[in-house]
C-alpha cells in the first residue's frame, strides 16, 4: 500500500497549509482465484484467469473494500458458430486469432509465416505500485508483459511489452498499449476531441452506437485534427458534476489510434496506442517493442471530477518537478514578441518590448523566429542555429542582461526538427530530411522535415541546443513544430539500405523518430535542470502525456482571438491541467477581425498560464496601466489557477454568460472568472453558484472591478454555493473576476 501526504507550497494566496492526502494506490493478488486488484484513488481495476487460461477483464468502477472478491472469471460461451467465445470474451489483451475479429491490441507475423497468436496467462509478479502480467502465446515464442501502475489521484497506467524469446524474426503489424473493457450494458454516450489549425480541442458528445468509432494521428506528431483523449458515460446519468465517467489518454507524441467499439451484445471496449497506419516493426531474437502509455481513470463525480482527476494526476506525476516529491513551480507571466514584429526585428526592437512588457508585469521576456541564420521571412535559415550578426552585431548576451535589468528572465524560440532547402544545414547534408528515392519532396511552410530517426541527427541536434544553452543565460525554450510528415523515408534504417532497399525496416521511423525525440529532451534537461520548455506545434498539434513529461506548458492554439479561446481553452481543460495551458493577450482586431476589450482579452487569458503577444509599444497609457493592474491581481490568485481544482460552472458552447471558478487544494482561496458575451433584452446576469468551497467557512470577496460585484464583503460557503454571487456585467464583451478568501 501506498499513502502519499503531499505538502503544498507558501504562497501569497493562501497560507502555508499541509494537504495530506490518504489517497492510496495498491496492487492486491488473489492468487488462489488467479485475481488480481489494482486500487488507484476511488476506483478499482481488475482481471482474472478463466478456466481457458485466458487473462480476462473483470471490473472496472467504485473502489471496492479491500477485502473483496470477484467470481472467478469464466470465459464467454459461444454464442453461435459466427460468435465464438474468444470474440465474446471481454479479453485483457486480446490478439488476432483463434476467430476473433473484434478490435485486437496485437496482430504479429510469425517467423514460419502463422499470422496468429493465442495469448493464455503464464506468470504475474507486483513490485510496489505495479503489477506485470506475462502471457505468452500457445505455440510461438512470443511474450506479452503487460503492465498496470497505480496511482494515489485516481488513475492507472498501462502498457505492454512484446518480447521475441525465440530465433526468428516476428513482424508486429499491430502493437496496443492496452484494451479497456467497459461494463456490458448499454446506454453509453462518448466524448473526444476534434481539431484544426486556430480550433483546437473542439469537444464532441454522441451515443455509443453498435460500431467503431476512431480517433488517430497519421501526422507523425499528435496532431491537431484529434487529440488522445476520451472519456464515456452514461447518458441518463452523466453530467458535469455527477455521474459515472471511464475516461483517459494516451502518453504518445507520434501516429496514435484509440478506437471506441461497441458490439450487438452490448458489449463495449476501447483500444489505443501505435498507429496500425504504415505501421511494421521487426521484432528480432531477444528483443522486445514496448508501447506507449495509456492513462485510465474512473469517477462517479461527472466530467468536470474526470477533468479535475487528470490535472492533479498531472501536477502531481507527469510535469517536470522543481522539487522532490512536489508540484511544479507556477507558470510566470510571459511575453512572445511574435505577433508585435514576426521576423521583422533588431536588437534594440526588441528591447523597446522587453521594457514595456517589465511595466506590464511580465515576468519572462520570449524572442521568437528570425533570430538565427538568414532568417528574415519563412523561405530560409531554418536550421542554421547561429545568432545572425545583421540583428544582433554583440550576441545576445547584452539584450539578456538588459532583459535581466527589466526583473524577467530570457527565453528563445527553436524548431529543432525542420531545415529549409534554403540553408547551410540541407546543402551540407541533404540526406539528413525524411525522403523517398526518385520522389517529390512536399515542402510546408517552406520546410522539411529532418529525419530524428537517424543517430547523426539526433546527435547534432542534442549538441547545438546544448551550446545555445550552455553559451547563453537561457531559461526558456519556445520549442515548435510547424509541419506534418509526407516523405516519411529512411533508407539508412537498421536492415534497409539504398541498395537493398526494406520497406518494413524503414517504417520503425514513426517510433524512432519520437523516442529520439524524447532522449534529446531527456538529456537537455538533465544537462540544465533549470532550463523551461513550451511545446508548441502550429499551436495545439503535439499535446500530450508524453511530451508533457518532458515540457513544462503547451501552447493550445496560434488563435488568440478571446472568444474562440474560450471555447478552445473549454476544450482543453477536459484533458489537461491548467498549469500546462498558455494564453495570451494579443491585438485587436484578431483572426476573426473581432474588437475585445483589453480586459475581456486579459480575463480569458487568466484560464490557465497568462501570456502576453501584443505589441505594447502601441498601448495607450491607460491600457499599459490596465495590463499592470491586470497582471497584479493575476499573481494573486496565479497558484489557484494553475493549481487548483477547476469547476467548469458555465459552458461558454452556445451561451452569452459563461464562469469558470477554482478552488485552491485547502478551499482557502476560489477566484471566479465571469464574462458576458452580449447582454439582450436588458436582462441582467445570472447568479453565480459556486462549487467545492468550504460550506462553513465564511469567505471575504476581493473583486477586480468592485463596481460589477453585488453584495457583501464577506459571505458563507453555504451561501455562495447555494444562492450565488450576483454579478453586474452589460453590454457586449463584458468580464470580471472575484477572489474569494477564506476568513481565519
Amino acid at each position: 500500500m501506498l499513502k502519499l501526504c503531499r505538502t503544498l507550497p507558501g504562497i501569497a494566496v493562501w497560507p502555508f497549509v499541509s494537504a495530506c492526502m490518504l489517497a492510496q494506490a495498491t496492487v492486491r493478488p488473489h492468487p488462489e482465484r488467479q485475481q488480481w486488484f489494482v486500487d488507484a484513488g476511488k476506483m478499482t481495476y481488475a482481471m482474472g484467469v478463466n478456466e481457458q487460461g485466458t487473462l480476462q477483464s473483470l471490473y472496472f468502477g467504485p473502489r471496492l473494500g479491500p477485502h473483496a472478491v470477484l467470481p472467478v472469471a469464466h470465459s464467454v460461451p459461444e454464442r453461435a458458430s459466427q460468435g465464438p467465445s474468444s470474440e465474446t470474451t471481454p479479453q485483457e489483451y486480446p490478439a488476432w486469432g483463434a476467430g476473433n475479429f473484434t478490435e485486437t491490441a496485437l496482430k504479429v507475423t510469425s517467423p514460419n509465416g502463422d499470422r496468429t497468436l493465442i495469448l493464455k496467462y503464464d506468470s504475474a509478479a507486483v513490485k510496489g505500485d505495479t503489477l506485470e502480467i506475462v502471457l505468452k502465446d500457445a505455440t510461438q515464442p512470443l511474450r506479452v508483459h503487460l503492465y498496470y501502475q497505480a496511482f494515489p489521484e485516481g488513475v492507472i497506467a498501462r502498457w505492454s511489452r512484446i518480447e521475441n524469446t525465440g530465433t526468428g524474426v516476428f513482424g508486429v503489424e499491430d502493437a496496443a498499449s492496452a484494451a479497456l473493457s467497459l461494463p456490458d450494458g448499454t446506454g453509453y454516450n462518448h466524448s473526444w476531441m476534434t481539431g484544426m489549425w486556430a480550433g483546437e480541442f473542439q469537444m464532441h458528445t454522441e451515443p455509443l452506437e453498435v460500431g467503431k468509432t476512431v480517433q488517430e494521428s497519421r501526422t507523425g506528431h499528435t496532431s491537431l485534427n484529434a487529440n488522445p483523449w476520451f472519456a464515456v458515460g452514461k447518458t441518463a446519468e452523466t453530467t458535469e458534476e455527477a455521474g459515472p465517467v471511464w475516461f483517459g489518454e494516451l502518453g504518445w507524441s507520434g501516429n496514435w489510434r484509440l478506437v471506441t467499439e461497441a458490439t450487438s451484445l452490448h458489449q463495449a471496449r476501447i483500444v489505443a496506442g501505435f498507429n496500425t497506419f504504415d505501421f511494421h516493426w521487426n521484432l528480432a531474437a531477444g528483443q522486445s517493442l514496448e508501447t506507449p502509455k495509456f492513462y485510465l481513470g474512473y469517477t462517479d463525480g461527472g466530467n468536470g471530477e474526470a477533468s479535475r482527476i487528470l490535472s492533479r494526476f498531472q501536477l502531481h506525476e507527469i510535469l517536470p518537478m522543481r522539487a522532490a516529491g512536489g508540484l511544479p513551480k507556477p507558470r510566470p507571466i510571459i511575453y512572445n514578441s511574435w505577433e508585435a514584429t514576426e521576423m521583422n526585428f533588431t536588437g534594440d526592437t526588441q528591447l523597446a518590448l522587453a521594457e514595456r512588457a517589465a511595466k506590464a508585469g511580465a515576468e519572462r521576456f520570449v524572442i521568437d523566429d528570425g533570430w538565427f541564420g538568414k532568417r528574415d521571412d519563412d523561405h530560409a535559415g531554418l536550421g542554421d542555429w547561429y545568432v545572425t550578426p545583421k540583428k544582433f552585431p554583440q550576441g545576445l548576451k547584452p539584450v539578456i542582461d538588459k532583459v535581466h535589468s527589466y526583473g524577467m528572465d530570457f527565453g528563445i524560440w527553436v524548431e529543432p526538427e525542420m531545415v529549409n532547402p534554403d540553408s547551410d544545414l540541407y546543402r551540407q547534408h541533404p540526406e539528413w530530411v525524411m525522403q523517398f528515392p526518385n520522389r517529390q519532396q512536399t515542402q510546408m511552410r517552406n520546410q522539411l522535415m529532418l529525419n530524428l530517426a537517424r543517430p547523426d541527427v539526433k546527435e547534432w541536434m542534442f549538441n547545438w541546443l546544448d551550446k545555445l544553452v550552455s553559451e547563453n543565460d537561457i531559461a526558456f525554450l519556445k520549442w515548435d513544430y510547424n509541419r506534418v510528415w509526407s516523405e516519411a523515408g529512411w533508407n539508412a534504417a537498421p536492415g534497409s539500405s539504398p541498395e537493398h532497399p526494406n520497406a518494413d525496416a524503414e517504417k520503425t521511423i514513426y517510433v524512432t523518430q519520437v523516442r529520439n525525440l524524447y532522449e534529446v529532451i531527456d538529456r537537455l534537461r538533465a544537462k540544465h535542470p533549470k532550463l523551461e520548455i513550451e511545446s508548441c506545434s502550429s499551436g495545439g498539434g503535439r499535446v500530450d502525456l508524453g511530451i508533457l513529461q518532458r515540457t513544462d506548458e503547451v501552447w493550445p492554439s496560434d488563435n488568440t482571438d478571446a472568444l474562440d479561446r474560450q471555447n478552445i481553452q473549454y476544450g482543453f481543460t477536459h484533458g489537461y491541467t491548467p498549469q500546462a495551458m498558455v494564453a495570451w493577450v494579443t491585438d485587436v482586431p484578431s483572426m476573426d477581425h473581432r474588437m475585445v476589450p483589453v480586459q475581456y482579452r486579459f480575463v480569458v487569458a487568466m484560464q490557465g498560464s497568462l501570456g502576453i503577444g501584443a505589441n505594447l509599444t502601441k498601448f495607450s497609457d491607460a491600457e499599459m496601466d490596465l495590463s499592470a493592474k491586470l497582471t497584479a491581481f493575476y499573481k494573486t490568485i496565479r497558484t489557484t489557477v494553475q493549481q487548483g481544482e477547476l469547476y467548469r460552472l458555465q459552458s461558454p458552447m452556445g451561451s452569452d454568460e459563461s464562469q469558470v471558478e477554482y478552488v485552491s487544494p485547502d478551499k482557502s482561496q476560489a477566484v471566479v472568472l465571469a464574462y458576458l458575451h452580449s447582454q439582450r433584452l436588458m436582462l441582467r446576469y445570472d447568479p453565480v453558484k459556486l462549487r467545492g468551497l468550504d460550506p462553513a467557512a465564511m469567505y471575504r470577496v476581493r473583486a477586480l472591478d468592485p463596481n460589477k460585484y453585488v453584495g457583501d464583503v464577506t459571505v458563507a460557503g453555504s451561501v455562495l454555493m447555494g444562492a450565488g454571487v450576483q454579478l453586474k456585467l452589460q453590454g457586449d464583451y463584458d468580464s470580471t473576476a472575484v477572489a474569494l478568501e477564506r476568513v481565519q
